[in-house]
């Protein structure tokens, strides 16, 4: 079997990058279970959070065993990998990169000695203070492993972490945890273990999801109630923003390292998280059908049909059909293998773009006025391949809708969107981005309208993507960006500058200060 390279397709094929999440994470505490197939197949459940890489950690409650590889879960496994970790806690993790480069030196979990054993450790999010914390490391006693004026062979965020827990000799994990944790900023929803424990914990923001199961003979924490299903893992609760859980062979026990300020990310909602996943109390699916509702309500069109970019548009779609009565059908067909390729595409393949991923139903939508639903515009590249597909293929009109409001700002918590400069809703009114992607209208639905379909409080959503309303104070934007620490952009003995929070709006001219760092110089130019 061919290994993993780390390469997706949208490498590939420039242009065809769409927003993509941090990563997925999973733990079991299950003494008697085959701790690393249920990790497996939980990491399964998460494959759609990260592609690049994939890893498993396993202690037999002496020592720690760590195996994983670039590619997909089920490249990296396999039954004799899968056999030879045995043991009674486990922690997994499916990596997409945005902090680090995708290579194999930055695939997780991480591993760390410690005075009294080892610590392997996955995150799915992303830091805001990564200068700050690699002082932090480059002060430990002994530790090398980053300086703000030399290399590190490992360059991301996660690493740090597991560096700064693992230390402090003095101090038991779980202890070091309640001095490091208040002192990371930025998403963070971390599975981690040492030989006899397994860890959990979760930013006092709550950006990325962490749930909390329950198994026959243990328990299970993993990015999504997705991932409970799929091992048979009863849901018990969310892991609450600001808090630590430590399984071991005394139980479950619970403490807090900061006050819970929920700000969850309402691009799960959107885009990121699976339909049959519940977050907050609210599923997914039912979410996004409601907002393609609203959506109708709010943008309405004269059409024969209402399809869905597939996969993500479906249910918006589904639900903009219901409340227009405008027919849904299938105008669409999706190749469900195009998400990696080993491939290089010649020029011929690159310039067909699209078709790799989606192929219209020619004898559906010819000569229909049709409504196109999709969950996000990022670029643009792909909607506007997908109008000119749609003509010409028949279509006598194209009315595109999207059940999130324009993405204008980057995130700095999780989602490697493009920079602002690439962001097409930057810049240009929607009858301009309409226009330029050739469609005969164009609507998104309002950020209330959104946030309503959740179900949930605006003051308990990290919109910040869509409205620049970022939910705590960021570093100056040298200080950020995905290869800060590769790049060395801090100089030794300069100390990071930290903005006001003050809604962490942008400067005068928009622009400067929500770049972030080494490939964002580009944000202060229009493509």
């Amino acid at each position: 079997m061919p290994r993993g390279d780390g390469r997706l397709s949208h490498d590939l094929l420039p242009g065809e990058k769409g927003p993509q999440d941090a990563c997925g994470v999973f733990g079991v505490w299950a003494p008697g279970e085959e701790v690393a197939k249920l990790t497996y197949f939980g990491l399964y459940a998460l494959q759609h959070r990260g592609q690049e890489s994939a890893g498993i950690a396993v202690s037999n409650g002496s020592q720690i065993l760590v195996y994983k590889d670039m590619g997909l879960v089920s490249q990296v496994f396999d039954e004799t990998s899968l056999g030879s970790l045995l043991g009674h806690i486990a922690v997994g993790h499916c990596r997409y990169s945005t902090t680090g480069s995708s290579v194999w030196e930055n695939a997780q979990p991480t591993f760390r000695a410690t005075a009294q054993g080892s610590l392997a450790l996955g995150h799915n999010g992303n830091l805001v203070n990564t200068a700050e914390l690699a002082e932090m490391v480059a002060r430990l006693p002994g530790e090398q492993h980053v300086s703000r004026s030399g290399r590190s062979a490992v360059t991301n965020d996660t690493d740090l972490v597991t560096a700064l827990l693992a230390g402090y000799p003095d101090l038991s994990i779980e202890e070091t945890a309640r001095q490091i944790l208040p002192q990371v900023k930025g998403a963070f929803s971390l599975v981690f273990m040492d030989e006899q424990t397994l860890y959990a914990a979760r930013d006092p923001q709550g950006i990325r999801p962490l749930v909390l199961g329950r198994l026959e003979r243990g328990w299970v924490v993993a990015s999504e109630t997705a991932a409970l299903d799929i091992v048979g893992a009863s849901f018990i609760r969310e892991v609450e923003p600001g808090e630590l859980i430590a399984v071991d062979e005394n139980g479950l026990r619970s403490s807090r390292f900061a006050e819970s300020k929920p700000k969850g990310c309402v691009f799960e909602y959107v885009y990121l998280a699976r339909p049959d996943t519940t977050i907050a109390g609210r599923n997914v699916h039912l979410s996004r059908v409601e907002m393609g509702r609203r959506l109708a309500k709010e943008a309405p069109a004269e059409a024969d049909l209402v399809i869905a970019t597939p996969e993500s548009g479906t249910p918006a779609a589904i639900g903009y059909a219901e409340a227009s009565g405008i027919p849904y059908g299938s105008g669409l067909v999706k190749n469900a293998y195009v998400g990696r390729t080993f491939i290089q595409p010649n020029q011929t393949i690159r310039q067909l773009g699209i078709r790799l991923k989606l192929n219209p139903l020619k004898d559906v939508i010819k000569g229909k006025r049709l409504v196109v639903v999709d969950d996000s515009i990022v670029r643009g590249n792909t909607q506007r391949a997908l109008v000119r597909m749609l003509r010409e293929a028949g279509a006598a009109e194209v009315h595109i809708r999207i059940s999130s409001p324009p993405i204008k700002w980057p995130c700095f918590f999780g989602i490697d969107f493009a920079t602002r400069a690439e962001l097409i809703a930057n810049g240009l009114s929607v009858d301009e981005i309409g226009a330029s992607l050739g469609a005969d209208s164009l609507a998104f639905i309002s950020t209330e309208g959104m946030v309503e379909a959740t179900d949930q409080p605006k003051e308990r959503l990290c919109c910040a993507c869509f409205d620049g309303e970022y939910p705590m104070e960021l570093p100056d934007p040298q200080l950020l960006g995905k290869h800060l620490l590769e790049a060395e952009i801090a100089s030794a003995g300069r100390a990071p500058g930290v903005r006001n929070a003050g809604k962490n709006r942008s400067d005068a001219d928009g622009v400067q200060s929500m770049l972030g760092g080494i490939g964002a110089a580009d944000a202060l130019r229009r493509p």
